[in-house]
């Protein structure tokens, strides 16, 4: 038995029942305008934007201060479900598999009121460079990434009803509007947004799960979409290998975690199709994920040339991609166990959860529910999972 699984046990254990005990909620990057500041910025997106990324960026957590509340995160609930099934998987508890299974009713119950189909989106209302999102407005990476959990749970459980669900959520995604160009299209980041958008990792998380769900019916209309998807980003792939966060201008930057997104969603794509029309272009993006994230000792890198701020969901998505690549290279599972324990020594709290970010000379101790505490129970099951093998 590898030595180290005990301190991932243990961490696991420390973690949920830190999340448990708070009763699945905590805060999230960008639940700023949830502060009873909001009136202040007169409904202006710039001054938004300012009051959330103070909050946001400040390595002292503010929320208190300033009246933001802890927050249940659907996000979250769908990774807390993913990270139950799997531990159920492993040990055959069925407290995990109830567990999981009240997650997942969670979610069923709190869809967003915005979608006749199922699709969820945050708990608060959100404004960026890119526009503004309502509380509740579904969007595409969240609603993604939820509905695999539901096909982890008609995989795993068996249960008709979730694989249901994980079409309806296809069905909604199928009806996002697309940014259509010579060479594929980008599926939006919104249902509500009607300008271009070319941002790569919620679309090629969107083809992901039209993809795993092809596979779960047979729907051969979901497939369309996804490899559309899947050319728009693959012939769009820097000559190094990387991907820009998304093509236009003000979004030109290369990290680590969407890069991870980007790389999950064509691998399981590739995967769930048998169509390696772009084997080498996860090839290549996947060598350039391993050499441009990480330093020696496993630190997660946020950007492609920049080890700070070094945040937990760089760690724990580095966790998850690794772990999913296992079986492409065989030295993706050393990687992640450096990335795993660095992590677990440095950033989660002797009360069981992980902190938000370390700065050079300070540590942001937040406990972020989805960016992090969730993000990582996800990561860590999957891990020692597959360690256990």
């Amino acid at each position: 038995m590898n030595p180290h699984i005990s301190l991932l046990e243990q961490s696991i254990s420390k973690l949920i029942n830190w999340v448990e005990n708070h009763d699945y909620k905590g805060y999230d990057p960008g639940d700023g305008l949830t502060s009873f500041l909001r009136p202040l910025t007169f409904k202006k997106l710039f001054l938004e934007r300012v009051l959330m990324q103070v909050i946001w960026k400040s390595p002292v957590n503010l929320r208190p201060w300033l009246g933001v509340k802890p927050l249940d995160s659907c996000i979250g609930r769908g990774f807390f479900a993913r990270g139950y099934l799997k531990l159920f998987q492993l040990t055959g508890d069925l407290k995990f598999r109830e567990k999981a299974i009240n997650c997942l009713n969670w979610l069923i119950s709190h869809k967003s009121p915005y979608s006749e189909e199922y699709a969820w989106g945050k708990m608060f209302d959100f404004s960026s460079r890119g526009g503004r999102q309502k509380k509740y407005e579904p969007i595409t990476i969240w609603t993604s990434l939820i509905g695999q959990a539901f096909l982890d749970a008609y995989e795993v459980i068996g249960d008709k009803n979730y694989l249901k669900i994980a079409e309806s959520v296809c069905n909604w995604i199928i009806k996002v509007p697309r940014t259509i160009t010579e060479k594929g299209f980008c599926i939006n980041y919104t249902a509500s947004d009607k300008k271009d958008c070319t941002i790569h990792n919620q679309s090629m998380e969107a083809a992901f799960m039209l993809a795993r769900t092809f596979k779960n019916t047979g729907n051969k209309d979901l497939i369309e979409v996804a490899r559309e998807a899947v050319i728009f980003t693959c012939e769009r792939q820097r000559p190094d290998g990387s991907w820009y966060y998304g093509e236009d201008k003000k979004f030109h930057w290369i990290d680590n975690f969407h890069t991870g997104y980007i790389l999950d969603g064509l691998k399981g794509y590739i995967e769930n199709t048998g169509d390696k029309t772009y084997e080498k272009a996860l090839g290549k993006g996947y060598v350039y994920y391993k050499n441009s994230f990480f330093t020696e000792d496993g630190k997660p890198k946020y950007y492609h040339n920049s080890l700070y701020p070094i945040d937990i969901q760089c760690a724990a998505q580095a966790i998850d991609t690794l772990t999913y690549f296992a079986d492409y290279d065989e030295e993706a599972i050393s990687l992640a166990l450096k990335v795993a324990l660095w992590t677990i020594r440095n950033m989660q709290d002797k009360d069981g959860y992980f902190y938000y970010r370390l700065y050079p000379l300070i540590k942001a101790k937040a406990h972020m529910i989805h960016w992090g505490q969730a993000t990582m129970f996800k990561a860590l099951t999957y891990f020692i999972f597959m360690l256990k093998k």
